[in-house]
Parts: structure tokens; sequence; C-alpha cells
């Protein structure tokens, strides 16, 4: 996954570093090519249609079921060897389960990345899981106290938008900023402002 350049990593790593200099809260940002493999959706669509090839050629057709039943086989192959290629498998993924798993994963990476063992439980994680176009805030204990849950939704949004738009490097950076805004006015630095998570994007491949 190339969608963000060097220089473009590095602006992110350095607005978060700027926005937690201003706060005792961690931000953490993570972007996922996908959420999940989906590899059982190409055997799914083209069982379902092979199941239906060979009733036209039984009921108008005088074709020996030896060939018939290879023309099934055939389409099967075609429909799987297709919706392998690239993303394509995800057209028949409904957008509930394409929802699902990513919010899985942003879970499991609130986890994985160590969000929850930050002191004072002030952790903040913006995550991204492009092939479900998914992104959502995850915030830790603490923060949930303090600021409405609306709050990020507001922000999840222009990132989304500023995806769309084919600015993803500008998405994260102003997520990272608006993120850091809410921490600072709720969590200002302390004397102990240790950096207690990475101060860069982290890409799942």
């Amino acid at each position: 996954m190339t969608l963000f350049t060097a220089d473009e990593e590095k602006r992110i790593g350095d607005a978060i570093s700027a926005a937690e200099s201003k706060t005792s809260g961690e931000i953490l940002a993570v972007v996922a090519d996908h959420s999940d493999s989906y590899l059982y959706m190409p055997v799914l669509v083209a069982s379902l249609v092979a199941l239906l090839v060979p009733w036209p050629f039984i009921y108008f057709t005088w074709h020996p079921v030896q060939w018939i039943y290879l023309i099934q086989l055939l389409v099967f192959a075609a429909i799987v060897a297709a919706l392998l290629l690239g993303n394509n498998r995800l057209w028949f993924v409904p957008a509930s389960v394409k929802r699902m798993n990513a919010h899985r994963r942003a879970m499991e990476q609130f986890v994985v990345q160590n969000l929850h063992t930050t002191e004072g439980h002030t952790g903040i994680m913006i995550f991204v899981s492009l092939a479900e176009h998914y992104a959502e805030i995850v915030a830790d204990k603490a923060i949930h106290a303090k600021v409405p849950e609306g709050t990020w939704q507001v922000i999840v949004d222009q990132l989304t938008k500023d995806l769309a738009n084919d600015e993803p490097a500008k998405g994260f950076i102003t997520a990272i900023e608006s993120c850091g805004a809410h921490l600072a006015k709720h969590f200002p630095p302390g004397s102990r402002n240790a950096n207690e998570l990475p101060n860069h994007l982290i890409v799942l491949r």
C-alpha cells in the first residue's frame, strides 16, 4: 500500500508530536489496507451462480450431462478467478459486514497498540480501513467521561470527506489537530508528560 509518500508520513508524525506537546494524552494514527480478506465471498458467489447454470441447458438443450457439468465447473472457476482480482469481491459484501469487520479490527488495534495501558487512560486512536471505506476514532475511558461521543463523529466525517477527495494526508493531519485540541482542553500537559506511544502513522498491510 502506497497511499502516503514518505514526506506525507513525516508530516503526519510531526502533527502527532505537535498535538501531544499540548496535552498529557496520547494520539495514535493507524491505517489498514483492509480489515478482512473476504476470501469466502468468491466461492460463495461462484457456487450460487454455478448452481443455476445447468437449468437452462437441461430444459432448453440436448447437451449431454457431461458437457453441462463441464460448463458448470468452468463458470465456477471463472467467477472465483474474477472475484479474487483486486478488491472485486468487496462488491458482494454487505455494507453492514464491512463495517462490522472494520470496527472489530479497530478494537483489536486499540489493544494491540497498547492504547488501553496509557497512564490516566487518555489514549485516542484515529483508525482508517481503506477497502471498507471506514474511519473511526476510539478513545479510552477517561476521555469518554469528558468528551461527548458526537464530537468524534464530526472529525470522522471530515476525515472521510478528505479521503474521498483523495487527500488522505490532509485528512489525517486535520483529524490529529482536532483531536489534539480536545485533549488539550480536558487533559493539559502534566509534570510527567511521557511519550508512551509512537508518533508516526502505523500502516497495516
